[in-house]
C-alpha cells in the first residue's frame, strides 16, 4: 500500500463543507446515469429502435463503470486525488456533450461509453476521498454524505431530467446533465486539497485480493443479483408503465420522483436499522420485501394512481440494500474498506448492466408487463446467497 500525505489530521475541521462538493459532483453524475431510463421511450422514438435495445445503452453505460472503476482507479493511483476527479469530470462532460450531439443510435452507445468511463473513475475515488478529507470519527457521516448525492440524483435530477426531455427532447436533458456537472468541476478545483491522505494498492492485483476472502465474494455475489433483481423494473419503468402513463413524459417523472424520495427513506431507515440489528438482517427483509413487490407489479401497471402506489412500496427495499452492504463488507474487512467500496460498486454497475440485458431477453419472453416476476425469482435467489455469506461471517 502506499500513502499519500497532506497535513490533514484530528485536530482540523471536520471537512464535511468540502465533502458536499463531492456529493454534487456524485450528483451531476449520478443525474447522466439515472435519467437514461426515463429517456428510452424518447430514445426508442428518435431512432426507431425497440425497447430492448433502447436498454442497452443503460447496459454499455453500466458495464463500461463496471470495468473503469477498479482499472482507472489503479492505473490513476500516483495521482493526487483531486486531479484524477477532475479528469474523471471533463471526460463524464465530454460524453454527456457527445450523447447531445449524437445523430445515430451507435454514436449515443460510443459517447456513453466515454461518460460512463468518467463516472466509473470519479464515484469510487470520491467516496475514498470524502472519508480521507475529515478525522476517523466522521468518514461514516461523510461517505454518508456522498451516497446522498446518489439519491438525490434518483429522487430530483433523474425525474428533473426526464421531465425535461418531455418538454423540450431528450438531447436538451443531455445538455443539462452535462452543464450540471461544472459546479461541482469548479467546488472540487476550489475546495478539495491538491493532495489527500490515501492508501491505495499499487496494482490491480492488490486492489482485487480482499476477493480471496469467501465471505466478501457472497456479500458482493448479493450485491450482483440483488442489483439486478432491483433494476430490471427502474430501467425499464417507462417501458413497463407505459399503459399508466399513456407516453406522458411529466407522469412518468412523477413515478421516478416518488421512486427516488421514497427510496432515499427506505436508504436512510435501512442504515439505521443496520446499526442496531446489523446489515444482513436488514439486506434479508430487504430482499423479501423486494420479492413480494415485484410478484404484485404486474397488476399495478394500467392505472396510474396504483403505479404511484406501486412505485412507492418498491422503492423502500430497492433503495434499502446499498448502505447494509456496505456496512458488511466494512465490517469483514475494516482494513480493506476503501477498497471494497471501490469493488462493490463495480460490481453495482454489473448488476445495473446485466439488468438491462436480463430486462431485454424477459420482455422478449414474458412481455413488459411480467417482467418484474424475473426480478422476483432474483430477489429470492440474492436473499439465498446472503444466508450463505452469514453463515461465512
Amino acid at each position: 500500500m502506499r500513502a499519500k500525505s497532506e497535513n490533514l489530521t484530528d485536530g482540523d475541521s471536520p471537512g464535511l463543507g468540502r465533502v458536499t462538493v463531492l456529493a454534487l459532483g456524485v450528483f451531476a453524475v449520478g443525474t447522466g446515469e439515472f435519467v437514461l431510463a426515463g429517456l428510452l421511450p424518447l430514445l426508442m422514438e428518435s431512432f426507431t429502435i425497440s425497447a430492448a435495445k433502447a436498454g442497452q445503452i443503460v447496459t454499455v453505460f453500466a458495464m463500461t463503470c463496471a470495468i473503469a472503476a477498479p482499472l482507472l482507479t489503479t492505473l490513476t493511483a500516483s495521482w493526487p486525488r483531486r486531479a484524477v476527479l477532475v479528469v474523471a469530470t471533463v471526460i463524464y462532460l465530454i460524453g454527456s456533450a457527445g450523447t447531445a450531439l449524437a445523430s445515430t443510435y451507435a454514436q449515443v452507445l460510443l459517447a456513453q461509453i466515454i461518460a460512463a468511463a468518467g463516472v466509473g473513475m470519479f464515484i469510487p475515488n470520491a467516496s475514498v476521498t470524502a472519508a480521507a478529507l475529515v478525522p476517523q470519527k466522521f468518514q461514516g457521516r461523510a461517505i454518508a454524505i456522498v451516497v446522498t448525492g446518489f439519491t438525490a440524483a434518483v429522487s430530483l435530477g433523474a425525474p428533473f431530467g426526464t421531465a425535461l426531455g418531455g418538454f423540450a427532447g431528450w438531447r436538451t436533458t443531455m445538455w443539462f446533465t452535462a452543464a450540471l456537472a461544472l459546479p461541482g468541476l469548479l467546488g472540487v478545483l476550489a475546495l478539495v486539497p491538491r493532495h489527500v491522505p490515501i492508501e491505495t494498492p499499487e496494482t490491480l492485483a492488490e486492489r482485487l485480493r480482499p476477493l480471496v476472502d469467501r465471505r466478501v465474494m457472497a456479500v458482493m455475489a448479493t450485491t450482483l443479483i440483488g442489483f439486478t433483481a432491483v433494476f430490471i423494473p427502474y430501467t425499464y419503468v417507462g417501458v413497463i408503465f407505459a399503459p399508466a402513463t399513456a407516453g406522458s413524459s411529466v407522469a412518468l417523472a412523477v413515478l421516478m420522483f416518488t421512486l427516488g424520495v421514497v427510496g432515499a427513506i427506505g436508504n436512510f431507515g435501512a442504515g439505521f436499522l443496520a446499526d442496531r440489528i446489523g446489515g444482513a438482517r436488514v439486506v434479508a427483509i430487504a430482499l423479501i420485501w423486494l420479492a413480494v413487490s415485484t410478484v404484485i407489479l404486474p397488476w399495478t401497471t394500467t392505472q396510474y394512481g396504483a403505479a404511484v402506489a406501486m412505485i412507492a412500496f418498491y422503492a423502500l427495499a430497492a433503495f434499502a440494500i446499498t448502505t447494509p452492504q456496505q456496512h458488511r463488507l466494512m465490517s469483514l474487512r475494516p482494513d480493506a474498506a476503501a477498497v471494497l467500496i471501490s469493488l462493490n460498486q463495480a460490481v453495482l454497475y454489473l448488476a445495473i448492466a446485466m439488468s438491462g440485458v436480463v430486462g431485454a431477453v424477459g420482455i422478449q419472453w414474458v412481455g413488459a408487463q411480467y417482467v418484474s416476476l424475473i426480478a422476483a425469482t432474483l430477489a429470492i435467489i440474492a436473499l439465498a446467497v446472503s444466508h450463505l455469506a452469514g453463515q461465512k461471517a
